[in-house]
């Protein structure tokens, strides 16, 4: 095996590091991970900087076990390294390079104030978890080390910079941080001068460069080989590509960059990405961002989806262990989403939300997980799986409907990646109940993000010449690709519209859960 003839990706997600390494046919060969939790400190969602290193360090170090095992050898290059990460968020640094306040992540919403102020100002959304929001409000609650910030980055661009020295960052991962102008592929001119009249800060002094997918983005140095492996195995010099967020990558997981395609990506954290054709007008739901190459996107981020389904899978877990039952977690999660395909569409009456944090799209700052029924609804183990279901993707549906109602998006193709797809057709199912359209699984869907990152990193290596990225993807890595396409039925989608007008007429009984637990 060449690994000269490899690419890597590698990406930081909410709840597990993953590296996937890929052959000069794009077929995964090999990959690594590391499970991790964000904490709840002091009020703030982190992840401590230990925790950072430690994680990607082992993670990398998995990757080269799983290569020994199965090629026998010690993987000491390959032909390119990518890395990704959770988009946005807020990550400050002094001209030394020392970490100025605490990692801030996108779940947090804690930036209310900044966010409508800008949005106000800037005539263009501007969501809570993005890192202008976050440095924004750190400047409106004068924060002491905000006049030492020399770099403003995310966690994508901290690890890219110390693997190779560069301040630089993927379109798709800066449009994030601020609002990107699609036709120069750099932030917004007109909203960078903005700023700076209500701030005195020109921006483009701390924030990373902007580059296109495709683009090299500098090359792994010394310290960046020993920061990624510190045995030492890994050679320096190693090309690597424009860093990228998750949204960017799950795009070129999915073949999902091409006009009027989209997909949904469904995991702790759930969001749409349809590429649009035509100018959206400005709503606090959707944030307009882009794909790797630098085309419009809009984006459908919802901060809750998976984790308090994972809470009761647990539970579960427990009470068959208490039974003297050893289930594996795998066969858990399969046998209760199966289950839930057995409810009723409109699940039965009864109502669950699962806010772990707080959600932009429904105006909480705040979230509890709720679960709730009527006194005669159907109380059965379908109908609680379903509606748990149904509550992952329903504020995902509430901004969808604006997209295709009042902004009129055409959506071709949608495709779904992400844990809550892994059991097959019931996420499906569920999802396209949810939009009313067809939505397509890829067999390598499941490898996510990290598999995006690799494909992104295979194109800079070994695109063709003028060739662009829908292109590379089309021709090269999905022309053979095998997928399943499921369409909900009538009954359905006409269930889950009742659910979701249950949902919205009892909002008001999650916002008084955050006020009195």
């Amino acid at each position: 095996m060449d690994f000269k003839k490899t690419a890597l990706g590698i990406e930081l997600g909410s709840t597990r590091i993953k590296a996937v390494l890929i052959d000069d046919k794009h077929i995964p060969i090999a990959s690594g991970d590391f499970e991790w939790e964000n904490q709840l400190v002091n009020g703030i969602w982190t992840y401590s900087m230990d925790m950072i290193h430690k994680g990607l360090q082992t993670c990398f170090a998995n990757l080269k076990s799983d290569v020994k095992e199965k090629f026998g050898v010690t993987l000491t290059e390959v032909g390119g390294i990518g890395i990704s990460a959770m988009m946005h968020g807020y990550l400050p640094f002094d001209k030394d390079g020392v970490q100025l306040a605490e990692f801030r992540t996108w779940r947090n919403t804690i930036t209310g104030e900044a966010a409508v102020s800008l949005t106000k100002s800037l005539g263009f959304n501007i969501p809570q978890r993005w890192s202008i929001a976050h440095y924004y409000q750190a400047m409106i609650n004068n924060e002491g080390h905000v006049p030492y910030i020399d770099y403003l980055t995310t966690l994508a661009g901290y690890i890219h910079w110390q693997l190779t020295g560069e301040k630089v960052m993927g379109v798709g991962e800066a449009s994030g941080m601020f609002p990107i102008d699609s036709s120069t592929c750099d932030y917004d001119e007109g909203m960078l001068t903005k700023f700076q009249s209500m701030t005195s800060v020109d921006l483009r002094t701390i924030l990373p460069r902007v580059v296109k997918a495709g683009d090299y983005a500098g090359v792994l140095t010394d310290a960046g080989a020993k920061f990624l492996d510190p045995s030492g195995d890994l050679v320096p010099g190693i090309p690597v590509a424009p860093c990228e967020g998750d949204a960017g990558t799950g795009m070129a997981a999915t073949n999902s960059v091409r006009v009027r395609t989209g997909n949904v990506s469904a995991g702790t954290s759930d969001f749409a990405m349809i590429v649009v054709d035509h100018p959206l007008g400005v709503h606090s739901e959707i944030d307009m961002v882009t794909t790797p190459d630098g085309s419009p996107v809009a984006m459908v981020h919802c901060n809750n989806c998976t984790s308090d389904i994972n809470s009761w899978v647990s539970l579960f877990g427990e009470f068959a262990s208490l039974m003297g039952l050893e289930v594996s977690k795998g066969l858990l999660f399969t046998r209760l989403f199966e289950i839930a395909m057995e409810g009723d569409p409109d699940c039965g009456g009864l109502m669950s939300y699962n806010y772990f944090s707080g959600e932009g799209v429904t105006a909480l700052d705040q979230g509890r997980p709720v679960f709730a029924r009527m006194q005669n609804a159907k109380f059965t183990l379908a109908n609680f799986m379903r509606t748990h279901l149904a509550s992952a993707l329903a504020t995902l549906k509430i901004g969808m409907d604006i997209l295709q109602r009042t902004e009129n998006v055409e959506i071709d193709k949608l495709y779904g990646h992400g844990g809550f797809f892994k059991t097959p057709v019931v996420g499906q199912k569920m999802l396209s109940a949810a939009v009313g359209t067809p939505v397509s699984v890829m067999e390598t869907a499941g490898e996510g993000g990290p598999f995006g990152m690799a494909l992104l990193t295979a194109y800079m290596l070994w695109k063709d010449e003028g060739e662009t990225l829908p292109d590379y993807l089309d021709n090269k890595v999905f022309a053979g690709a095998k997928s399943t396409t499921i369409t909900a039925d009538a009954n359905d989608i006409e269930g889950f519209a009742t659910f979701l007008s249950r949902y919205k007429n009892a909002l008001p009984m999650e916002k008084t859960a955050t006020e009195v637990l």
